[in-house]
């Protein structure tokens, strides 16, 4: 490989939070135990971006900073070279990160005591968003068929044809699930929701992860009607490891909605920027990071097929999920008869695991847990033989 995917910078004392929260946990680690918890990668980004960040740093003063005509540029040729989406500058609207882009739309587009419409079990800070805005959760259970989720249309459309449901927070790829919705699944869901006056707003924060067999279609791309009644959640944060800089891309379509998405912001974050080095960072990775994104893929999909043949042949009693989208893989446990909380702390103290564990993710995720796959895969490896002797000592 061109780039460097087997090192590991501990970042201990750095103000990561994941890597704080194992810190806290326990005292004495071996050096191979690392935080396979939190959405971020334990690989260094792209050359291209670090030297290219650099060369701004050394020739621009960093003052109070607008998106640029070539910034707004690299995330429409992203869309369209990836995800064959043809979307215009005006479209793009800034945020520091998608979890406000999705808060804004529950409080713009929603009132108390409206329904927001979530499949689960589904990324946590989604039900946050709802029930911390004074709205009501929708849950429509996705239902686990061996080793890949379903959507159950019939209790979605019973969901979105609630009086009271506004609005449907997709999340595609689904986080925690990896699924990756196909183009029929997309279609029905949205034809539903324009059925019943539902408002979309898609997250795609993890669109580019994709592996193999599988395509990532953006939603408002498939019907004139969805792109004007949605917005799109993206962001390079995921994709080339730039979470830190808090940029993200919320593309909308509808001029009205732009501006009313606008207004509210002013009104809730004041001065709705993100920084001139996210905005830099995003356009390096947009412009130069092709390479570095093809190999990270790779190492992804090869610790992904390390952990499924690993655990066939050792672990049969743990179920993994397909991983078809996102870095992020799902874990059952359950024929292991341990209550989620249990199992997270068997996995914390005995193992040096440290996993998202699947409660957090709503009642559906009780006995599962997520393993962050961006690590060098032979601090997978090492993980993988604590988690054997420890499942094996049951």
């Amino acid at each position: 490989m061109k780039y460097n995917f087997t090192d590991c910078t501990p970042r201990n004392d750095v103000g990561s939070g994941k890597w704080n929260e194992m810190k806290n946990y326990t005292i004495h680690k071996p050096e191979e135990v690392i935080p396979f918890s939190v959405a971020d990668m334990e690989f260094q980004i792209a050359p291209e971006i670090r030297e290219g960040l650099k060369t701004y740093i050394d020739t621009y003063v960093p003052g109070y900073a607008n998106p640029t005509k070539i910034y707004f540029e690299s995330v429409c040729r992203w869309q369209k070279d990836h995800h064959g989406w043809e979307i215009q500058p005006d479209w793009i609207m800034s945020t520091p990160g998608v979890v406000n882009a999705f808060h804004n739309a529950v409080q713009f587009l929603t009132e108390p005591g409206d329904g927001v419409l979530l499949l689960t079990p589904t990324y946590y800070p989604m039900y946050n968003a709802v029930t911390a805005n004074g709205r009501i959760i929708m849950g429509s259970p996705l239902t686990l068929k061996t080793d890949h989720y379903e959507i159950d249309f019939e209790d979605f459309e019973r969901n979105a044809a609630d009086p009271h449901t506004k609005l449907f927070i997709l999340c595609n790829p689904q986080n925690p699930t990896s699924r990756v919705f196909t183009r029929e699944e997309l279609e029905r869901m949205g034809d539903i929701c324009m059925k019943h006056h539902v408002f979309v707003c898609s997250d795609e924060i993890h669109g580019d992860l994709i592996m193999p067999g599988h395509v990532h279609i953006p939603f408002a791309s498939i019907k004139q009607e969805f792109a004007d009644h949605s917005m799109t959640c993206t962001a390079a944060s995921k994709t080339f490891n730039l979470a830190g800089f808090q940029t993200s891309a919320i593309i909308i379509k509808d001029p009205e909605i732009r501006a009313a998405f606008l207004k509210h912001q002013k009104t809730t974050e004041i001065n709705p920027k993100c920084n001139i080095l996210g905005y830099e960072a995003t356009r390096l990775a947009y412009t130069f990071g092709e390479e570095w994104y093809q190999e990270m893929l790779s190492v992804i999909e090869t610790n992904y097929k390390l952990i499924t043949d690993f655990c066939r042949k050792e672990l049969p009693k743990i179920q993994i999920i397909n991983l078809e989208g996102t870095y992020l893989l799902w874990m059952d446990f359950r024929k292991y008869g341990i209550e989620g909380k249990e199992l997270a702390e068997l996995l914390k103290s005995k193992a040096n695991l440290f996993f998202d564990d699947g409660y957090i993710f709503g009642s559906e995720g009780e006995g599962f847990e997520r393993w962050n796959l961006a690590a060098p895969t032979r601090l997978v490896e090492a993980g993988l033989k604590r988690l054997k002797d420890t499942m094996e000592s049951l």
